[in-house]
């Protein structure tokens, strides 16, 4: 195992599907996690779901004052923390550039951005001091390719696929820690397929896949991950 040691790893935004998929498999991989919401009832079962040993915690990662505070919860019970992977986001869409809605936009700056800023903010020295520290977002091939439809959700894309940047080249003095972009096309689950046996999904990545990848962070020397776009699909 990477360091030696289990490592203390965050999931944020681990209630829905990709969530579960990537605290079992850390868990299973032997590290300690902590999978973060903000509905106590959600993620407490997908904690449950997750396998035993997995933690949840209850917090609004769009306010820095409740991600203060969780850092000092994890803190209080485990120590600095060594990964973060960032799975909040969500999708909103229109017909073109004059119906963008001002609350989808809102909606999706708060989930894409707010949150990721917050997360590193109060976890970067964490995972600047740790000797395995990990930081990793999810985007989306769509934010290469923007649509009038879209503009919304790419816009926050590129934003925190920009802060994301910004803070690997923060890690780059540092050849022990990587921040790193997990770019899909769309993520699907066991769930999405038995509601719909007759759709191919073309392109998506299984969360499973994302999972394993998230795992595979922590045996990935920083130096070959630093700053890097990770395409997951197939």
């Amino acid at each position: 195992m990477s360091a030696g040691r289990p490592l203390n790893v965050v999931v944020a935004g681990g209630s829905g599907p990709s969530g579960i998929a990537t605290a079992r498999a850390l868990r299973e991989a032997g590290h300690r996690v902590f999978t973060v919401g903000s509905d106590s009832s959600r993620i407490a079962a997908a904690a449950a779901e997750a396998g035993d040993g997995v933690t949840p915690l209850v917090c609004d990662l769009a306010s820095l004052a409740g991600v203060r505070e969780l850092h000092a919860d994890i803190a209080g019970t485990a120590g600095k923390v060594d990964g973060v992977i960032h799975l909040v986001g969500g999708w909103r869409g229109a017909k073109g550039i004059t119906d963008q809605s001002d609350e989808d936009w809102d909606f999706l700056e708060r989930g894409a951005v707010t949150t990721l800023r917050n997360v590193t903010r109060v976890f970067y020295d964490d995972l600047a001091a740790s000797d395995a520290g990990r930081f990793a977002m999810v985007t989306s091939t769509a934010a290469e390719t923007p649509t009038a439809a879209g503009a919304s959700y790419v816009a926050v894309k590129a934003a925190a696929e920009a802060w994301t940047l910004a803070v690997a080249e923060g890690f780059s003095r540092e050849s022990h820690s990587a921040a790193v972009i997990f770019v899909v096309k769309g993520l699907v689950d066991a769930a999405m397929r038995e509601r719909s046996p007759g759709r191919g999904f073309p392109g998506f990545t299984d969360v499973a896949d994302l999972a394993a990848a998230a795992v595979g962070l922590f045996t990935t020397p920083a130096t070959e991950l630093n700053g890097r776009r990770l395409l997951l699909t197939r």
